[in-house]
């Protein structure tokens, strides 16, 4: 062309997509021709914040280049950079970025559950769902390790430092390493109790009856993974949304689940998608990588039923333990883990035997506003209680206020989990020992009911290995769905339907915590990136709304990472579906979104279930799990209340653009997720529970459930310093009863 310039020639089939618009289109896919498109691009020099700019418009082209119908998978980087750049601003088309995304595609693609190189080779002309797709998977890639120099414009570039991982000179050491695990073949041949799974509830009991002198073998699925990974890698976190397998575990070669979908139909589903509903899978379980609101359950919290009566449909129920009976538990894992916040203006929750050890965070431009707008409209707040430091305490550094919080490893070690508070304690008594990258295939039982041992398997070096280790005392706590499937898998002639689960109750009342909110845009910059960014809540919704059975508490939200910043923009219409990412107006919005949301109290229902499939197993011959049931109608009351008031509160901040959440219609696919809870549900009745108030199961008295799977109902809020409290409660009663 004439003046030296480039003519650039892209060409886009069509294609599903990933994440949620990518399980859409690849559910309607028809394997139909693709569409084509063809672009003519003009490549000169400008003087923007990067030296090229690409420049034309899309025209019709009768024949397409080759590359359409080449085989994706082996697509080469060159063909992925000749489709990139219509998705993004033009400042940002320059060789060497184009070719940098390209290669990170090919290699996020070699391991993705969903398929991301066909996001990008395939789109259809028109098709808004297939272009917002790619614009998703290419903000992804820009963005897959925050935000960085060479790719922020004037309105991000204060903020590289702020959305990028700490300086390693500031991060602080693991209190557990490579070191703390132990090699399968170094485990005894008994131990006084084995707990499996470590996460809020196995860290804990695991200290108590370490702190007691028992021996104790602490069993976890997960391992640690490279702890640069939880810091920097902003797409394989269990929050990122991408579709892609989080570093936290699972990966690529965890076994599928099969899942009902609200259609009745069933798909098998990886555990990059959420549908899995993952806790992660490693050191700490989720609390490694949670958020970290400590709230407790209130009064009516643990008696639903009786406040409320039950619904039809439902299995609502009162717990068989009061607020008074949790109340000291509350108080001493407040103290012990530590809990920074503010005075309750809870009208619901319970009295306080002591305030939280620790004051709040400073308050973000978003929460002064709501502070100012909650006093106008009379809504009680306070600052959000969290499992985090805001002070030097327990050995563990104050928080850092880095951007890089739910989701991600804590560099400084400020918020509290498991792997460096209950674990190293039950370590150091010298009785306990950790076992990683290894699960619990089954408990064996005597005839008399009692647990004689538990059948370990992992994998080393690309081969199997298996253990049998006898214990007086086995502890389950490896969450909702794999404590429910580890009691139903270890079936025998003279249990035929799993462990405890003589009047079929094992994995059913299934629940997590749906969620209702808004978002929206304001006039003025509200986001300054100083994590952990929740700061402000008001728990006036959580019971007494006319109509609803329960509610919820309402917050503002975790500082969310660039790449899913952009992506939720685009998919709530806060900024135009074909907006380039990295253009100035996704900028600017990515600085002015305001969240707020609150998870809803759950009317649970015993369909609502996890079963196993002993005809398919995975690879170390477990059963694969089932998921099945729906949303109960009053939950969907409940989340459009939180997302109508949600709504007024934006609009009182002085929002400019508010959106409460769509609404959801019924049947629904079942509730999981992160708060999983209730499928080994305590109570006094053997017919209607799993396990007794003491977490005992019936029928087998040293097979003890502390998880929030005894959870009868799972709160209008986050439900782990419970799972805490609940865990150590029945930990302490064990020592208690020798």
């Amino acid at each position: 062309m004439a003046d030296g310039h480039r003519a650039i020639v892209v060409a886009f089939p069509s294609s599903p997509g990933v994440g949620a618009t990518a399980q859409r289109m690849l559910a309607a896919r028809s394997g139909s021709a693709c569409w084509q498109r063809v672009v003519a691009c003009v490549v000169r020099e400008q003087p923007a914040r990067q030296p090229h700019r690409l420049l034309g418009t899309a025209s019709a082209c009768p024949a397409a280049p080759s590359l359409i119908s080449m085989d994706l998978r082996r697509s080469t980087p060159a063909a992925l950079t000749s489709r990139i750049p219509t998705a993004l601003d033009p400042s940002l088309v320059r060789p060497d970025l184009l070719d940098a995304l390209a290669a990170r595609l090919v290699e996020l693609d070699a391991s993705a559950p969903v398929g991301w190189r066909d996001a990008v080779l395939h789109s259809s002309p028109g098709d808004p769902a297939s272009e917002q797709a790619l614009r998703a998977v290419v903000g992804d890639l820009l963005y897959a390790r925050g935000l960085t120099a060479d790719v922020a414009g004037p309105d991000l570039a204060p903020y590289v430092e702020a959305w990028s991982a700490p300086d390693p000179e500031r991060q602080e050491p693991l209190l557990l390493d490579h070191a703390s695990f132990a090699a399968p073949e170094t485990l005894a041949a008994q131990y006084d109790a084995i707990v499996i799974g470590s996460g809020a509830g196995g860290g804990i009991a695991a200290q108590a009856l370490a702190e007691s002198g028992r021996s104790v073998l602490v069993v976890e699925r997960g391992g640690l993974p490279r702890r640069r990974d939880l810091h920097t890698d902003h797409l394989r976190t269990p929050r990122s949304g991408s579709g892609l397998f989080p570093h936290s575990g699972p990966g690529p070669e965890a076994e599928k689940r099969e899942v009902m979908l609200g259609d009745g139909s069933w798909r098998d589903v990886l555990a990059g998608e959420g549908l899995w509903s993952n806790n992660a899978m490693t050191l700490g379980g989720g609390t490694r990588m949670y958020g970290a609101q400590a709230w407790r359950f209130g009064p009516k919290d643990l008696a639903m039923a009786s406040t409320y009566g039950v619904p039809e449909g439902s299995s609502l129920a009162d717990w068989p333990i009061t607020y008074d009976e949790l109340e000291p538990f509350y108080t001493r894992v407040e103290q012990m883990l530590g809990v920074s916040g503010g005075p309750s203006t809870d009208p619901w929750e319970g009295a306080r035997s002591e305030q939280l050890p620790m004051g709040p965070l400073s308050r973000s431009p978003l929460g002064s506003l709501l502070a100012a707008a909650a006093e106008r409209l009379g809504l009680g707040t306070q600052p959000v209680p969290l499992l985090i430091n805001t002070r030097r305490r327990g050995g563990r550094a104050a928080c850092l206020r880095c951007a890089q919080c739910v989701g991600f490893d804590c560099p400084v070690g400020a918020r509290a989990g498991s792997h460096n508070t209950t674990l190293p304690s039950a370590l150091e008594t010298g009785n306990a020992t950790l076992l990683g990258d290894a699960q619990a295939s089954r408990i064996d039982v005597g005839p008399d009911g009692r647990a004689r041992s538990v059948e370990l398997v992992g994998e080393r070096d690309g081969r199997l290995w298996h253990r049998t280790v006898r214990a007086d005392l086995v502890v389950l706590a490896a969450g909702a769905i794999e404590s429910a499937r580890l009691l139903l898998d270890s079936a025998t002639d003279q249990h035929p339907a799993g462990l405890g689960n003589a009047a079929d109750q094992v994995g059913r009342h299934l629940q997590g915590h749906a969620y209702g909110g808004a978002s929206a845009l304001s006039a003025e910059r509200v986001v300054d990136l100083r994590g952990p960014g929740v700061d402000i809540s008001t728990a006036d919704f959580r019971h007494g709304n006319e109509g609803i059975i329960g509610g919820g508490i309402l917050a503002d939200e975790f500082v969310p990472t660039p790449s899913s910043t952009q992506r939720y923009l685009r998919e709530t219409g806060l900024v135009a579906a074909d907006a380039p990412v990295g253009s100035p107006e996704m900028e600017r919005a990515m600085l002015r979104l305001g969240k707020v949301v609150g998870p809803v109290q759950e009317v649970t229902s015993a369909d609502s279930r996890v079963q196993v499939n002993r005809s398919r197993r995975d690879r170390f011959g477990r059963a694969i799990v089932r998921l099945s049931g729906s949303l109960h109608r009053e939950d969907l009351r409940g989340r459009d209340l939180l997302s109508s008031r949600a709504a007024d509160w934006l609009a009182e901040a002085g929002a400019v653009d508010v959106r409460p959440m769509s609404p959801m219609r019924l049947p629904t696919p079942p509730s999981g997720g992160q708060h999983q809870a209730g499928t080994c549900r305590m109570g006094t009745d053997p017919a209607t529970s799993v396990v007794g108030p003491d977490g005992r199961v019936w029928e087998h008295p040293n097979i003890v459930v502390a998880d929030g799977s005894t959870h009868v109902t799972n709160g209008g809020a986050n439900p782990v310093l419970t799972i805490y409290a609940n865990a150590l409660r029945i930990a302490e009663g064990i020592v208690g009863v020798a």
